[in-house]
């Protein structure tokens, strides 16, 4: 009998998958994947087994037509657990969950526990023949991954199974779009796998143009030279050994390129295969992808892979997971991170680390063999600080990555001192201590409290002033009492990222000009936004916040020292009381000003800070979700994969995107959604142009019908658009304070 794994609608079956030709093809890819981590055996044994239950009449029956429900996933866990024994648990998980997702090893989430499913008596009965199609070697291999450090076993092993995994459904994705593409009917997509095979610019190509971008730059005045040695120094450093590094430059230092320049050399000197940068805020990722896209000239385009969680494309249905798996597979929109440069969301990588589902594991494996560059790595949040860094600690100890720590204050994650730390951390800047001198460009005091008035008359006693404040109201109730000033401005992420681009564009142009610029932002302005103000005012926060803050004041060090403050303040008005975490945060900043006052900014106040800041946590809030206590009581059979991606979530309050049309390229990308067979390209087109809401505002805005779905017979609710641009306001952006008062001539059509 002939066994297949897809079909087409030729009754025949001549074009149909044949279904050893889909394992084989998986299990090659898989093997291919994971050879980067030292793991192609045991990954191609999870290939080679995944769609083992099609070997069944009833799924055979289903692929006919026949509605039948098959758990076709099982099969193949249960004979790797006969052949393979205790090690096979590496593999089972994944090849049970390639379709619904990783389940927990005995205890039931929302899918069922492995042990359960590991039931032959619950399955279609299988066919022998599968042996005399597929040869499965007598062993999986060595476990490819180093003991010792800080990690505990098992957390090793968790990470291998989510890496496998990974290997095992992007290989399946690819193999099993290929087979579609080839059969793809008159307007259906055809091209999916012809495009992914067209060649990506080299890293030696990339290299070529970074150094072409990097010549052009002066040594005009002292902070350039600095910035110089720094690039010169850093790139030195590219052919150490991969592995653990740090970056300690002052803001404003050149750090951006000068990682991006390591990365490339250290890449290139290893054979490493990608560089990933991996920033804390969405709101920063489309800067830094646009300084990275023109330091790349003609090729940054094609080199440059945005990606976040604006648009994530939901699973299917648990209700609907034995529908037609093949139809579900060509649903799953995650990029696989098959490009040379990544730049993403620290909340995307690190939640892609943790994961479960298939569309966010799918790209794990391309992480494997690349160079991450961590930026302000101390924005890691202390809920989630020892799992995040024993993730960091993995990547380089065992999947051939190099992970730097890039930032102007550095987080004390050494070990022993921090339990679970990281060791034989490499820092690639020339004396940290002594360019923190060289580049002090600002003053540091802490003018007490402030009323809401003695801060609107600074604002006012300065023609050019930056403040930063810890929330959205506080911020705009500030803009409020200076908004009739001249360049009076304000910035928040409830505009979109367009809109806050051409605001900076503005401030920049007025601040060049000498004109007034009075801004006043939240903290995302904290986070590589290149701005250069004679003063800032910084409402009461972290040490490591201030320090970014300042990054915003001479940053170019054109002004003398001296005269360049940044003014931190405590707030009078209850009402911008900061909550109970950023008030710990800044009592610990508090202590450390005190005891450096004459040098706040400095690499030793800033591991002072952080040291005070862990031990006022306590150790267990640095794991809040207990990741590593469960996985230390845990065994290979017993591993919690979905309770470690349910509980490691690094935003709590849920975001939910809205797409603000906010000019015509946005209006265009909007109607193209209406008629597109594939939302991808028009996506990312979208994405400057989302503003991310709590749940909370996203409901009155919908209730209300100023936001709506676009085209809902294609896209169901993936797509939510602002469709009353009266609640875009052009100095506030989105608001939804009051959704029932909408003008009536809004209503009308």
């Amino acid at each position: 009998m002939l066994y297949f794994a897809h079909s087409t609608p030729r009754q025949d079956r001549s074009d149909w998958q044949p279904l050893p030709e889909h394992l084989r093809n998986v299990g090659s890819l898989a093997r291919e994947f994971a050879a980067a981590f030292g793991a192609g055996q045991i990954a191609e044994v999870a290939g080679l087994l995944h769609d083992l239950g099609k070997y069944t009449e009833d799924f055979q029956r289903r692929i006919a037509g026949e509605s039948l429900r098959v758990d076709h996933a099982t099969w193949g866990a249960i004979v790797a657990r006969q052949r393979y024994g205790e090690l096979a648990h590496l593999i089972t998980y994944a090849i049970a969950g390639h379709h619904a997702g990783l389940a927990n090893g005995i205890e039931s989430g929302e899918r069922t526990s492995l042990k359960e499913r590991m039931r032959e008596d619950t399955l279609a009965p299988l066919s022998p023949d599968w042996q005399q199609d597929i040869q499965l070697p007598a062993s999986l291999g060595e476990l490819p991954f180093k003991r010792g450090g800080t990690n505990e076993p098992t957390f090793q092993a968790a990470f291998l199974v989510r890496m496998l995994f990974s290997c095992l459904v992007d290989a399946d994705y690819l193999d099993t779009e290929s087979f579609y593409d080839k059969q793809a009917q008159p307007g259906e997509p055809a091209d999916r796998s012809q495009l992914r095979a067209l060649p990506r610019p080299s890293l030696s190509a990339l290299r070529d143009r970074l150094n072409a971008h990097l010549s052009l730059f002066s040594v005009d005045t002292e902070v350039n030279q600095v910035r110089a040695r720094i690039l010169s120094h850093v790139r030195g450093e590219a052919a150490c050994d991969p592995g653990l590094f740090s970056l300690t430059v002052p803001t404003g230092g050149g750090k951006t390129l000068a990682s991006l320049a390591f990365a490339l050399d250290h890449a290139l000197h290893h054979g490493l295969q990608r560089v990933i940068f991996v920033i804390p805020f969405t709101s920063i990722v489309e800067q830094n992808a646009a300084v990275f896209r023109r330091a790349l000239g003609e090729l940054g385009d094609a080199a440059v892979l945005e990606h976040h969680s604006a648009f994530v494309v939901p699973e299917p249905s648990r209700a609907d997971a034995e529908r037609y798996q093949s139809q579900a597979k060509l649903k799953l929109a995650m990029e696989n991170w098959d490009a040379p440069i990544i730049v993403t969301t620290a909340v995307q990588f690190f939640e892609s680390l943790f994961a479960a589902r298939p569309s966010q594991c799918r790209k794990l494996h391309n992480i494997a063999g690349s160079v991450v560059i961590l930026d302000e790595a101390q924005t890691l949040p202390l809920k989630l600080l020892r799992p995040a860094v024993a993730a960091i600690d993995e990547l380089a100890r065992n999947y051939r990555s190099s992970v730097v720590l890039c930032t102007a204050t550095q987080p004390a994650l050494n070990a022993p001192e921090f339990n679970g730390g990281l060791e034989r951390v490499r820092e690639l800047a020339p004396e940290p201590s002594t360019l923190f001198q060289e580049l002090e460009r600002v003053r540091v005091r802490h003018v007490g409290e402030l009323a809401d008035e003695a801060l609107a008359a600074q604002m006012r006693a300065h023609d050019q002033v930056l403040c930063i404040v810890n929330n959205r109201r506080h911020a705009r109730a500030v803009f409020k009492d200076m908004a009739d000033l001249p360049g009076a401005r304000h910035l928040t992420t409830l505009m979109c990222a367009r809109h806050r681009s051409q605001v900076l564009a503005n401030v920049r142009e007025d601040l060049r000009s000498g004109l007034p610029c009075r801004l006043v932002s939240t903290s995302l302005i904290e986070a590589g936004v290149d701005v250069d103000f004679p003063l800032v005012l910084r409402a009461e926060a972290g040490l490591d916040s201030i320090a970014q803050a300042a990054g915003r004041c001479n940053r170019e060090g054109l002004r003398d020292a001296a005269a360049s403050e940044v003014r931190v303040f405590s707030n009078a008005n209850a009402d911008w009381a900061p909550p109970p975490e950023l008030k710990q945060f800044a009592q610990a900043a508090a202590t450390v000003l005190r005891n450096h006052a004459d040098d706040p900014l400095c690499p030793a106040a800033i591991e002072a800070y952080f040291r005070e800041l862990y031990w006022q946590k306590g150790e267990f809030a640095l794991d809040g979700g207990d990741l590593m206590g469960l996985l230390r009581r845990s065994r290979l059979d017993s591993l919690p994969l979905e309770t470690l991606a349910t509980r490691f979530r690094m935003i709590d309050s849920v975001q939910m995107p809205v797409i603000v049309p906010y000019d015509d390229t946005a209006r265009e990308a909007l109607r193209d959604l209406r008629f597109a067979e594939r939302s991808g390209s028009i996506a990312r087109r979208l994405q400057p142009y989302l503003v991310q809401l709590p749940r909370q505002g996203f409901e009155a805005l919908r209730k209300s019908g100023a936001i709506q779905p676009v085209a809902t017979d294609r896209w169901g609710e993936q797509f939510m658009a602002l469709t009353v641009m009266d609640f875009y306001d052009p100095q506030f952006g989105l608001s939804w304070d009051d959704p029932a008062f909408i003008k009536a001539e809004s209503l009308c059509w």
